[in-house]
């Protein structure tokens, strides 16, 4: 898997610090903090061509809950993170992703927008945070996701369903903090992804190691292949970014995505970037 990333990537990052200077010499739109809306508690987005009506809460944003808010609203890059995830990704196109994989989503936030857009292009998504999410994470997903046909031929949408996502949705939700929860219930994945969760010091350090744990599920339950672990995120600040890097880099071999392999919305100067990495 090493050489098939190498060739579609480039060499992996060799230093940690010569990659943040050089992200960080782009030109970065001011986008604030980067929520879409923090004052509305409903949010229209469209992913390739899809409606999606998400819920938010801003109040729990705004609220003093010490173990943390920002899963209560979408953010910027969310949608756009989705979109690249299409089926002519160069993940699917080159078979790091088919029908048969299975993905976990740490820090899914409230809204489900990834989860909506790639689940069900996979066998099994998980989208993963702590409890205070769930809640609307799972409204999001069910509200959003195409049931049975009617007899008319029109697709409905149930407004109340209590499963994740409908009767065989591949999308389920599970609680898990990076701190405090064990991974190793988990079954191998195929694919580790993240969006938008590098913000706190504080996390770095949980949020890798959770990334790493994983990725070792593979190995430990001796499968062939490897997994591959994805992070998308907003460029706030470099010294954020530098210590994630420096302490991703120590348990993977990390690639940037490069232009040719991004969307648009995604590329250089935009404020958004992508990493892969595959464990050491």
């Amino acid at each position: 898997m090493e050489d098939r990333l190498t060739r579609l990537l480039g060499d992996p990052i060799a230093d940690a610090e010569d990659e943040a200077f050089v992200v960080f010499s782009q030109s970065i739109p001011s986008q604030a903090l980067g929520i879409i809306d923090s004052k509305t508690s409903t949010v229209e987005v469209c992913v390739s061509g899809r409606d999606l009506t998400i819920h938010q809460s801003p109040g729990l944003l705004t609220s003093d809950r010490k173990s943390g808010t920002t899963g209560a609203v979408i953010w910027r890059v969310t949608p756009l993170f989705a979109e690249w995830l299409s089926p002519t990704n160069f993940l699917f196109r080159h078979d790091f992703l088919s029908s048969h994989s299975t993905v976990v989503e740490l820090g899914a936030g409230v809204s489900g927008v990834v989860a909506l857009t790639l689940g069900p292009l996979v066998r099994r998504y998980l989208a993963t945070d702590q409890q205070y999410v769930l809640k609307l994470l799972k409204q999001n997903i069910a509200e959003n996701t195409p049931v049975t046909s009617t007899k008319t031929g029109r697709t409905k949408h149930h407004k109340n369903r209590e499963q994740h996502g409908g009767d065989h949705s591949s999308i389920q939700t599970l609680e898990l903090d990076w701190e405090l929860d064990s991974v190793q219930s988990l079954s191998t994945v195929d694919l580790v992804l993240a969006c938008d969760t590098i913000y706190n010091e504080s996390l770095i350090e949980p949020f890798n190691s959770t990334c790493a744990e994983i990725c070792r599920l593979r190995s430990e339950s001796q499968q062939e292949g490897r997994t591959i672990c994805l992070v998308a995120q907003q460029l706030r600040s470099s010294d954020v970014f530098e210590m994630w890097l420096k302490s991703f880099q120590k348990q993977f071999k990390t690639w940037r995505i490069p232009n040719e392999l991004l969307t648009e919305s995604l590329r250089e100067n935009t404020g958004f970037i992508i990493y892969m990495g595959i464990l050491r």
